[in-house]
């Protein structure tokens, strides 16, 4: 068995010179462990290919074809399994654009479409600017995980509900789906005519005790009623370079995406492009592997540490991703803690409540750093506790 170096974070007096909202938002005594910026070094290939462009004053348009398809394909096929069609697959600016973008294809204006909370904040955003009303089934606690509703999702879907924006892999809880509830959730949409929009933006960071499903791969059924859309941001920190993709597996749902207007396709950035195709080259399998060996360590270390310093914190370790959806209702700190947290601790957190009425009483934490840092801001939370 291969043994993998975890990655290594970049010291904070390095960090601080960036100048992303990570470092921007709050003052040098705070320590930013909030938005999902992870503080790696970059993969060299990317470096190396966004270097040769800057050198080469390669910062025109993003021509039609940059590549990211093929690549993207060799990339599913590796990490997941998975048979993605090139000429399935089209790029836009980032993930909720192309969410926006499905949306408006696969409703009419006033149409309700079903989010699952606790969930990304932007979902309940995207909804409205598609011309949709949110219709709110949450996730169920099950007491040893989170799961979707399928009978909640079901009777939104027999009262009028004409699609179902998915997270898989779940953000904030780190919920890998499984291809059970993947396929029943597909056999739910096929039977009342509704559609499926899958956020896969954290599916490469399935941690190695877990299983990615694509949707689009759970079920025939689920290839004909769903979009998938996905990014290299999150797994290489690629955020501002904005370049998304989706990716279809039938006939129809292909039509209706090739059926959007230019207008979405020309928003890929080219540096996206460019940095994309270097991230899903396999050249950077190496280098994912290793930030993943580096978040296990950390999300594992996160337990320890809150179980020592925040007594009462509640907290599953995450089947994918740097997010850790933490309960911190017991400690007394109202329905929305990080504001506390950042106060008094000097410490960033993402605001549970921002995530929807489950997230009161949470925070959301980003490992993607140090495990120095992630124990210093667990015990300066810690001596908040009385």
């Amino acid at each position: 068995m291969r043994v993998i170096t975890p990655l290594e974070a970049l010291p904070l007096e390095l960090l601080r010179q960036r100048s992303s909202t990570k470092w921007r938002k709050y003052g040098d005594d705070v320590l930013p462990l909030f938005v999902a910026e992870t503080d790696y070094p970059q993969a060299p290939a990317i470096r190396e290919a966004l270097t040769r462009a800057v050198a080469l004053g390669d910062t025109g348009y993003t021509p039609p074809e940059p590549g990211i398809a093929a690549a993207y394909a060799g990339f599913a096929d590796r990490r997941f399994g998975w048979a993605v069609d090139p000429a399935r697959v089209r790029t836009t600016c980032d993930v909720m654009m192309a969410i926006v973008e499905l949306l408006r294809r696969v409703t009419q204006p006033g149409d309700r479409v079903v989010v699952t909370p606790p969930v990304y904040p932007p979902f309940f955003d995207v909804v409205p600017e598609a011309g949709a009303v949110v219709e709110l089934v949450p996730l169920v606690d099950t007491g040893a995980g989170w799961e979707l509703d399928l009978l909640g999702i079901e009777a939104a879907l027999v009262g009028g509900a004409r699609a179902v924006l998915l997270c898989n892999p779940h953000n904030p809880t780190g919920t890998a789906h499984s291809r059970q509830t993947l396929a029943a959730l597909a056999d739910l949409a096929a039977r009342y005519g509704a559609t499926v929009i899958s956020d896969e933006i954290h599916a490469p960071l399935t941690h190695r005790d877990a299983t990615f499903t694509p949707f689009l791969a759970a079920s025939p059924t689920a290839a004909r009623v769903g979009y998938a859309v996905a990014s290299a941001s999150k797994a290489f920190n690629l955020a501002g370079l904005k370049c998304a993709l989706i990716v279809t597996a039938d006939d129809v749902t292909t039509n209706v995406v090739r059926s959007l207007p230019d207008e979405v396709e020309w928003r890929t950035g080219l540096f996206g492009a460019i940095a994309a195709v270097a991230a899903f080259s396999p050249e950077s399998d190496p280098w994912l592997d290793s930030q993943l060996a580096a978040l296990d360590v950390n999300r594992a270390l996160l337990a320890d540490l809150l179980a020592e310093h925040v007594p009462g914190a509640r907290y599953r370790i995450p089947d994918a991703g740097f997010l850790a959806w933490v309960d911190l209702s017991a400690l007394g700190w109202g329905d929305n803690p990080a504001e506390r947290i950042r106060r008094d601790a000097k410490v960033a957190f993402h605001l549970g409540p921002y995530f929807g009425a489950a997230g009161a009483g949470h925070v959301r934490i980003n490992f993607g750093c140090s495990p120095e840092v992630l124990a210093e801001a667990v015990r300066r939370v810690g001596s908040l506790v009385g």
